[in-house]
C-alpha cells in the first residue's frame, strides 16, 4: 500500500467513525441510548421514514379511518385475520401483554392496530367481537383485498390472498410488527416473534416524548 493509499485508508476511517458517532448521538438524544439493544429486542428502524399512502378502511365501528392519519401517538400495527389458527391469536396475546408492562407514559403513548387481511370473513363487527377476547382498546381495521394490498405493500408486510372458494381457507401473511411514528410515517419493524421482555425495556425509550 503506497502512502497516499495509507492517507486515504486512515481518512476513510476517520469518516467512518465520526459518522457513527454522530448517528449514535443522534439515536442517544431521540432516547434509543443503545441501538444495539433495539435490534436486539427486535426493533429495526429505517434508514427513512415511509409516508402511509393515502388511504381509507373501516374499523371496528364501522367508522372511517384514514391510515396516513393515524398520528399524535405512536403506534404498532399486526396484519393477520380473524379465524387465524395460530400466530394471531398468539401475537394479539403478546400485544395485550407489552401493553400492560409498559410504564403508564409508554402506554398512553401508544397505539395497537390490527389490520385483518381477510376481507371476505372479517367484517367489522367481527372484528370488533375478536378483538374484544384481547383487548377492546385495541383499532381493529380492514378494507377491500386491493386496498389492504396497497397498505401491506407500503409497509413491506406481505401476506398471500387465500382462495376463499376453499372451506376453512388460511391466509399467509407476516408476523411482523409495523411501527408508526407519531407523524404517521412508518418508522420500522418489530420482528416476530415478540420478546416482550426486552420490548418493555427499549420501548419506552422510543415513544415517549422527551420533555
Amino acid at each position: 500500500m503506497t502512502r497516499v493509499q495509507k492517507t486515504v485508508f486512515i481518512l476513510v476511517a476517520v469518516v467512518a467513525l465520526v459518522l457513527g458517532l454522530t448517528v449514535h448521538r443522534v439515536l442517544t438524544s431521540q432516547g434509543q441510548a443503545d441501538p444495539t439493544k433495539l435490534l436486539d429486542a427486535g426493533i429495526v428502524l429505517l434508514p427513512q421514514s415511509r409516508t402511509l399512502p393515502p388511504l381509507t378502511m373501516l374499523d371496528q365501528n364501522g367508522e372511517k379511518v384514514a391510515v396516513d392519519q393515524l398520528k399524535d401517538k405512536w403506534s404498532l400495527m399486526f396484519f393477520g385475520y380473524t379465524f387465524c389458527p395460530d400466530i394471531c391469536p398468539t401475537t394479539l396475546a403478546q400485544m395485550r401483554e407489552l401493553k400492560g408492562l409498559l410504564p403508564p407514559e409508554a402506554r398512553d403513548n401508544l397505539r395497537f392496530v390490527f389490520v385483518s387481511v381477510d376481507p371476505n370473513r372479517d367484517t367489522p363487527q367481527q372484528i370488533k367481537q375478536y378483538l374484544g377476547y384481547f383487548d377492546p382498546g385495541f383499532l381493529g381495521i380492514t378494507s377491500d383485498l386491493p386496498t389492504l394490498q396497497k397498505l401491506a405493500n407500503a409497509v413491506s408486510i406481505p401476506f398471500i390472498p387465500a382462495d376463499t372458494s376453499k372451506e376453512n381457507y388460511t391466509v399467509d401473511h407476516s408476523g411482523n410488527l409495523v411501527v408508526l411514528g407519531p407523524d404517521g410515517t412508518q418508522r420500522g419493524f418489530i420482528r416476530s416473534p415478540l420478546n416482550n421482555q426486552k420490548l418493555k425495556e427499549q420501548l419506552p425509550g422510543l415513544v415517549v416524548p422527551k420533555s
